[in-house]
């Protein structure tokens, strides 16, 4: 049996506890900046760190594909050489004697502009002259010249369109990949916003209801004390309203918890700040729209999901990249057999002026042609690699089958998310007033001597436990909506964001 100093302290406790939690919990109108659930999100587009961070993958994807085009940049060259060489002579075999050394000195000008075409061509365009002189002509210059173009033509390994643009091709793909998944990250994010957003807004609900417990309890205090002064209630209804009063202080402190995590949960996803004045700076959400009944159909909007889907659209490009890849090594089992030609003109004379002007009057022609081949006799290595490349693309294949099972599974689940949350609402809300309806009912009891303080406590306990249930449940239906919007897609089209890539 409780003694009237256990039930002084108690009393002193809750009290001290109730004053504690009214200065630094909010309750129905808690201070801090104010924020609506569309603003958040508008903040977390702006802020959040992880879209930051995300973002970069496309505009890195697009400078891949500008690297790719890069292969087809045609290249300056430019060369300019000196040598001397001393020659010894074989000495005579009669007389034995040595010839004088034979000396020769070259000039060696070399300029070309080539690149690659995008059928597989390799193309020069060269312009040389070369200055020899020595003992041998009595170190008169000699200026040789020449100018002209020269190529290679693959025509079957590396031959077309196909092998020669298959790394743009591929980085073009790489591209739209990192396009899509920068748009997943946005979808996730601004979904977790709005789930992080009901949560704070159950999380205000829950300490509300565990405040009116506490204040219920206390009623039921002062009511009985006042029945015991008159001598119509004992001393241990009094002690019992007193112990239950004491017990609901542990659900405020947890309430009080609950919010300043959610709060934490939500501040991280609508601000870059990162520094400790993050966890100081209050906010205050302003209370959501109801959400509307919907009725879903998950059959219906499977080919939606297949559309819209970032991670659906990943795995069919995907495909097409280890499809380009294996058509690239299949390409590759061929032997090379290239066409190699020329044609220029060449100068030459003592003067390098009149060398020049034989080039560029095309006095003198000069071409070449040719066919090289070269087989591995094996085939080994490029038969290794189209197999791996075959199997990547079948493994592709198989992963998007998954996929697309696995939205199957997901959306249905989320529909059935929402229908479920529905009927949480509704049975939910007919609990609370079912139960309110009751506590009603036995506090009249208990003033006409017909009921206990233990059942009156029990049923305000079971109040509070209904509206606790009824704010989840409404919270957890706004999160089924947005997530039913997450599985399909479209959560961005619905609530009209436009992604922006950074350049």
């Amino acid at each position: 049996m409780l003694t009237p100093r256990r039930l002084f302290g108690l009393l002193f406790f809750s009290v001290i506890s109730l004053s504690s939690f009214a200065q630094s919990v909010p309750m129905d109108a808690p201070s801090g900046e104010k924020i609506g659930l569309n603003e958040a999100i508008q903040r977390a587009l702006a802020k959040n760190f992880s879209i930051k961070v995300d973002s970069f993958g496309p505009v890195i994807a697009s400078a891949r594909v500008i690297e790719a085009f890069g292969k087809f940049d045609p290249v300056f060259n430019g060369s300019y050489s000196y040598s001397e060489s001393f020659n010894p002579a074989l000495a005579d075999a009669t007389t034995g004697f040595r010839p004088p050394t034979g000396f020769a000195k070259t000039d060696t000008a070399d300029f070309s502009l080539g690149g690659v075409l995008p059928w597989g061509m390799t193309y020069k365009f060269d312009a040389n002259s070369i200055n020899s002189r020595g003992t041998f002509n009595g170190y008169t210059d000699n200026f040789d010249t020449f100018a002209g173009i020269s190529g290679t033509q693959p025509l079957l390994r590396n031959f077309g369109f196909g092998p020669t643009l298959a790394a743009v091709r591929i980085a073009q793909v790489n591209r739209g990949i990192s396009q899509w998944q920068f748009r997943q990250s946005v979808m996730d994010t601004v979904t977790r916003v709005i789930a992080a957003y009901y949560d704070l807004t159950f999380a205000y609900a829950n300490l509300r209801s565990a405040i009116r417990s506490k204040e219920l309890a206390m009623q039921l205090v002062d009511e009985n004390r006042k029945r015991f002064k008159v001598g119509s209630m004992s001393e241990y209804d009094v002690g019992v309203a007193e112990s239950r009063a004491a017990t609901r202080d542990e659900g405020i402190l947890f309430a009080q918890r609950a919010v300043q995590a959610s709060e934490y949960a939500l501040k991280q996803l609508i601000t870059d700040d990162k520094t400790p004045g993050l966890l100081a700076q209050r906010i205050v959400i302003e209370p959501p729209p109801p959400s509307p009944i919907v009725v879903v159909d998950a059959a219906a909007d499977f080919p939606l999901a297949l559309q819209k889907r970032p991670d659906y659209q990943q795995a069919k490009l995907g495909l097409k990249r280890d499809g380009i890849n294996a058509r690239l090594q299949r390409n590759q089992l061929l032997p090379r057999v290239d066409l190699v030609g020329s044609y220029g003109y060449n100068g030459y004379d003592t003067d390098l002026r009149t060398s020049r002007q034989q080039v560029k009057d095309e006095d003198y022609h000069a071409y070449s042609w040719g066919v090289v081949v070269s087989m591995p006799l094996t085939f080994t290595t490029e038969r290794g690699r189209y197999r791996a490349a075959k199997m990547q693309e079948r493994q592709s294949a198989t992963f998007l089958e998954q996929v697309e099972q696995g939205i199957v599974v997901s959306v249905g689940n989320a529909a059935g998310q929402i229908e479920t949350a529905q009927k949480r609402v509704q049975s939910t809300r007919h609990a609370l007033e079912l139960a309110q309806a009751t506590l009603d009912a036995e506090v009249k009891r208990l003033r006409a001597g017909t009921s206990t303080t233990f059942q009156v406590a029990q049923q305000q306990e079971i109040v509070s436990g209904a509206e606790v249930s009824a704010a989840r449940a409404k919270a957890d239906y706004a999160k089924a909506l947005a997530e039913y919007d997450r599985q399909l897609g479209v959560t961005l089209e619905k609530l009209n964001i436009n992604i922006e890539l950074p350049k």
